[in-house]
This record gives C-alpha cells, sequence and structure tokens, in this order.
C-alpha cells in the first residue's frame, strides 16, 4: 500500500514559519518520526517512508499554494498512487486554533491550495486534514493574518498540534480514514488530547 501525504505551503524563506505554512510543518514532522530526509523532486520536496508496512511518499509542493495541485497530481501519477490514498494537509482560518477536522472529500472552503488540486485531479474526492489557525483579524485584514508569524501564545501550543497532526497523518495510512476521523475530529489543544465535549 502506498500512500501521498500533501503537506500546503509556501517554499519561500519569508514564508516560514507564517500560519499558512502548517501544512508544511506537519509534513515536516511526519518525516521526522519515521526518520526520512526530504530531497528536491519534481515540483516538490519529496521524502520517502516506511509505516507498518505502507510506503509513504511525503511531499511538500515547491509551486506556491496557489498551484498545489499541479505538483499532487504529478506524484500521484508518478508513484501510481491511486487517489484514495492521497491526505492533504491544510490551514484553516474557519476553524479555532490548533482544531483538527478530517474529511473524506468536500469543497475547497475558499482555500486556494484546495481549489487548484481540486481543479487538476477534476474531482474534490480526495481525503485532507485541515489545521484550525483560528480568525482573530480586523476586517480586511485576513491575507495579513494568514501569511503572518505566529503569535508568541500560538507557538506555546504549536508543537503539540503538530505532532497531533502528524499522528493522524499516521493513523490514516494504517488505521483507515474513518478510525482516523473518529479519534482526531474530537482532538483539541485545550486539553492536547481527544475532547468529546
Amino acid at each position: 500500500m502506498k500512500y501521498l501525504i500533501a503537506g500546503l505551503g509556501n517554499m519561500d524563506s519569508h514564508y516560514f514559519g507564517t500560519r499558512h505554512n502548517i501544512g508544511f510543518e506537519v509534513a515536516d514532522r511526519v518525516a521526522e518520526k519515521l526518520s526520512a530526509n526530504f530531497s528536491v523532486g519534481q515540483l516538490a520536496h519529496c521524502a520517502q517512508a516506511n509505516y507498518k508496512s505502507r510506503k509513504l511518499c511525503i511531499i511538500k509542493p515547491t509551486t506556491y499554494m496557489n498551484l498545489s495541485g499541479k505538483a499532487v497530481r504529478y506524484w500521484l501519477q508518478k508513484e501510481n498512487i491511486p487517489q484514495e490514498n492521497l491526505f492533504v494537509i491544510l490551514d484553516d482560518l474557519n476553524l479555532p486554533f490548533g482544531k483538527l477536522r478530517i474529511r473524506p472529500n468536500g469543497s475547497d472552503g475558499g482555500h486556494n491550495g484546495l481549489k487548484d488540486i481540486q481543479q487538476m485531479l477534476g474531482n474534490g474526492q480526495y481525503a485532507r486534514l485541515r489545521v484550525g489557525i483560528g480568525n482573530q483579524f480586523a476586517q480586511g485584514k485576513q491575507v495579513d493574518f494568514v501569511l503572518g508569524k505566529w503569535s508568541a501564545e500560538e507557538m506555546n501550543g504549536l508543537p503539540k498540534i503538530v505532532d497531533a497532526a502528524a499522528e493522524a497523518v499516521l493513523s490514516f495510512c494504517f488505521a483507515g480514514l474513518q478510525n482516523t476521523m473518529n479519534r482526531y475530529n474530537a482532538w483539541g489543544l485545550t486539553t492536547g488530547e481527544e475532547n468529546k465535549s
């Protein structure tokens, strides 16, 4: 079984440490957990890893967020991975900071990365992990917020969030989508663990 894990973000260094790059941070954490290293590949940085007899191809597109679909489609085809084994990781300002939301399919929700993936694949039938970044911005400041750096308070909680999201990725590959949704859609930063309330 082979899986494509696509963390979304922007590769330029001035985007590092911004809310919009949380997908890259989770991809990095997955690779770290599996002792895998990224190398420069076509349209993306790629790390190959094994996890419980599963093969993982972890990518961070170098196409910029708005053209993420080009990289995702290329690596699905190159690695001969079925679309049901694609897992996309992205930021979501419609979710509270630290909330995880896994869905089997759906619309792009206004996210340009998902919009391009859907356009390139011709459908929205792929699993995605949305990581909440909150929406604490003034009217008209959405872009500045999304492309802004984490606050000091957010930085304190970020390692727990990234680690939980990385564990959710591994769960998707081994335990399957439904089990992963049941467990991690209840995860909240307030307790650092599954929060059923």
